[in-house]
Formats: C-alpha cells, structure tokens, sequence
C-alpha cells in the first residue's frame, strides 16, 4: 500500500524542504522510507548471523537468489552516472541529481520488484485473479491512472479559470498553456503520455473480463480508465505538449499493430485515411512538414540547441560529456544568443542583411536550457557516450523482453500497454527531455520493474 500510494504521488517531487541541510523532495523521503522500512521487514541478516558459519551460509543464499532482470546494467548505469558526476567535480548539484535521477529510481525498482515481483507474492496474483478481483500487480497500475486524473482535472481546471498558472505569456487566454501542479506546460505531456499508454493497455484487459463475464467492478474500472485516458489527452493538448501528443500517437499505432488482426487491420485503415487526409488538405499538410522539417519557431529553437551540443561534444568532451548537471555551465562558451528565425518570405536572408528593422522583427533570443532536449544528446551530454548507448541498450532490452511476452495471454494487453509507454517516452525524447526528471526517472524504472515482473511471472507458468 505504501508502494501504492508513493507511485500515486511521484508528482510529490515539487515539495522540497532540508534534511540536516541536505536538500530532498518528498517523492525522495517517501522512495527512502519505503526502501528502509522493506529492508528491515524482508531482509534476513539476522538469520545469517546465528550460529557458526555465518560468512558461508550469507554467501551460499546468495548464490540461490536469482539476478534481478537488468541488475548488470543497472550496476553500469549507477558506476557510470557517479563517474558522471566526478566529471561535474562531485559538488552538490551533481551529487544531488545522482541520487535524485539514478540512485532513488534504482533502489525504487529493487522495492517493486522485490514486493510485486517475488514467488508468494505470484503464487497470490493467481488466485486473486480466479476470484476476479483486482490483483497486487494491477493496483500499481491504478495508482498511475488516479495520479494522471489528479493531474489532469487540475490542469483543467487552469485552462478554464486561469488560475494558478505561474507565467504570464502561458496564463493569457489566447497563448494559454496549462501546467497542472508542474512548472512547466511540457511537464504535464511528459507525466501523462506514458500512463495514457499504459491504461490503454489495462483497458483492453478489462475490456476482456466484460467480455468473458460482466461484473459491475469491471464496468466502474471500465469507465473510471476510459475517463481518465480521456482527460490526460485534453489536458496534454492544453498544454500544448506537441512531442507528447506525437508520442501518444505512435504509442497508439505500436499498439495497435501489436494487438491483433483486426485492430491491426483498423489501424492500418486509419493511417492511410489520416495520411491521404493530411497530403490534399493544404493547410494540415503545411503544418506536418514544418513539424517534420523543423521550420517552425520550436523546432529552430530545438535545431540550434541541437547544433550547439553537438559542437561542445566535439570540442573534447565525446567520451565523458559535460558532466551531471554541468551541461548550461559548459554550454555558455558554445552558445549563440539568439537565431534569426526563418519564415516565408522569399527575400529572408536578403532583408536579415540589409535590414536592421526587419532583423528586429525576426530576432528570437534563447536561453541556455539545463538538457539538449533529445533523448541521445540528453544521455551523451550528462552520462557521456558510454551512458547514453547504456541507456538505448537499456531501452532495446526492454522492448526485447516486452515484445517476447506479448504471446503469453496473461497480462497481454497490459504488456502491451508498457511497450506503447516505452515508445511514447522515446518519441517525446526526440525533441524533450523524459528522463532527467524526479518524477520521470522513477517512473522509467517502474515500467522496467513491471516488464521485469511479467517476464518472470511467464517463466514461472512455463516451468
């Protein structure tokens, strides 16, 4: 339950206070007494040091314990990080997103797998689904759908009324773009589009329940999900969070491809239909090229960023980065103070030339933003380049895992489910930042442990 609760308030992060001057979060406090309070409960120290012998018999049911899924890379990535954040110089910031992004999610994916994960626990997951109740693994889920209806009724909520948004040009009604309880409109897309896709998932399993035998339960599941699968897309539009509204979109057309002939067949029917729509109505086919090509303020915005990072890469720092939260520190001897941002005009460059009014007009100032905003150059720039193939093996590995249990009917729809999540992560990390985040980082581990759980549970059923 207090799992439950901790995956429900991963948006806690944004209450900070100090802990004999160290700075936390609350998600933090809450991930740390969860892990020590399990400790305590689960661990049999005590029973090794009875007796004679205690070194061999300590070190022999360590030899019966099986590794956790993915516990070599997990060991990389926290040695890796750490060297990350001794690029950085060890100081406080680096030390502070160390644990904040990788030590705290890793010791939260030891807990969820170890609760939800281990053989009784299992063993009862059975039998509660024979007598049709909701079941332990399940409940993690749940937890994610009331976090996003939270989420969501509050940012809309902000779109209504306007209150509580923290930025003036975001707050004005006709450039409104709502935050919910982040601080930031793109923080509500990257928090919802991940959970959308995974209650995507958990509705096509309880849409199979219905199906096989109604239940009143199984229909307020049915409508309190579809709902909050609902709000989250509004709220995420809102927001106006571009990247994860197209993350949400491919995560819906993996699933689709991936759930059976005849939603296959659907989605394959919508796609041509939406592409033919997009090729001969102008204005939508307008829009979607200046996405794709970057011609739009945002993606020059993004370009320039991209361009910057890579020539600071280049300049010695391949291999090692720039370091843990080092990254708008180093940049500032890379980056350009504005770009000229390019329109329709035929005479653009022309008139950037000889017109001081005009490059008035066209100016736009940027900002140094603490990551590059692309998944790859997110990773190489704080972990350098070992970290971020770490990271692309961490995610192929998860797709591997995920994909070679869809075939089981056991937790089919919701494996599917977590697949879709994975892809809305990466396409939103193209152009975003969907790791580097309290809230996110745990949450990336959390999907990882449930793939985890699942795959053992199907080796289980095989043996």
């Amino acid at each position: 339950m207090a799992l439950i609760l901790l995956i429900f308030s991963l948006p806690a992060y944004i209450i900070r206070f100090n802990i004999f001057n160290v700075p936390t979060t609350l998600l933090e406090a809450m991930i740390w007494i969860v892990f020590i309070v399990y400790f305590i409960k689960y661990s049999n120290l005590k029973e090794y040091f009875k007796g004679e012998n205690k070194v061999k018999r300590f070190i022999e049911d360590r030899k019966k314990r099986k590794a956790y899924p993915f516990s070599l890379e997990i060991i990389l990535l926290l040695i890796i990080s750490y060297i990350s954040a001794g690029v950085s110089g060890f100081n406080l910031s680096s030390l502070g997103i160390w644990k904040a992004y990788f030590f705290d999610p890793l010791i939260l994916f030891i807990v969820i797998f170890n609760i939800f994960g281990n053989l009784k626990n299992i063993e009862k997951m059975e039998r509660i689904e024979k007598s049709e109740r909701v079941d332990s693994f399940e409940e993690i889920i749940i937890s994610f759908a009331l976090s996003a209806f939270a989420v969501s009724i509050f940012a809309i909520y902000q779109k209504i009324t306007g209150e509580y948004i923290p930025n003036e040009y975001w707050f004005n009604e006709e450039t409104r773009r709502v935050t919910s309880f982040f601080g930031y409109p793109n923080a509500v897309g990257l928090y919802l589009g991940p959970i959308v896709l995974l209650l995507v998932g958990f509705l096509g399993k309880i849409i199979e329940k219905i199906k096989n035998k109604f239940t009143f339960d199984s229909l307020l599941n049915l409508i309190f999900v579809a709902t909050t699968i609902l709000i989250s897309i509004i709220s995420i539009y809102f927001a106006k969070s571009e990247g994860a509204l197209v993350g949400v979109l491919a995560g819906l057309i993996v699933f689709g491809a991936l759930c059976g002939k005849k939603i296959r067949l659907a989605t394959l029917i919508i796609i041509i239909f939406t592409s033919l729509f997009i090729y001969f109505y102008q204005p939508a086919n307008n829009f979607v090229i200046k996405k794709i090509t970057l011609s739009d303020l945002s993606g020059q915005i993004r370009s320039q960023q991209w361009k910057e990072t890579w020539k600071m890469l280049k300049d010695g720092k391949i291999i090692l980065g720039a370091g843990l939260e080092n990254y708008q520190k180093v940049m500032a001897n890379y980056h350009q103070e504005g770009i000229f941002v390019k329109n329709d005009d035929p005479n653009f460059l022309l008139n950037v030339k000889t017109s001081a009014e005009y490059r008035k007009k066209v100016w736009q100032p940027l900002e140094i933003y603490l990551y590059p905003h692309n998944i790859f150059l997110n990773f190489w720039s704080e972990l350098g380049f070992f970290g971020m193939l770490l990271f692309i093996f961490i995610i192929l590995k998860y797709f591997y895992i995920a994909v070679k249990n869809i075939k089981f009917d056991k937790y089919r729809y919701i494996t599917l489910g977590l697949v879709s999540a994975m892809v809305a992560i990466f396409v939103n990390g193209l152009v975003d930042v969907p790791y580097f985040k309290n809230d996110l980082s745990a949450m990336f581990w959390i999907l990882v442990a449930m793939i985890g759980i699942i795959n053992l549970h199907n080796k289980i059923k095989l043996s």
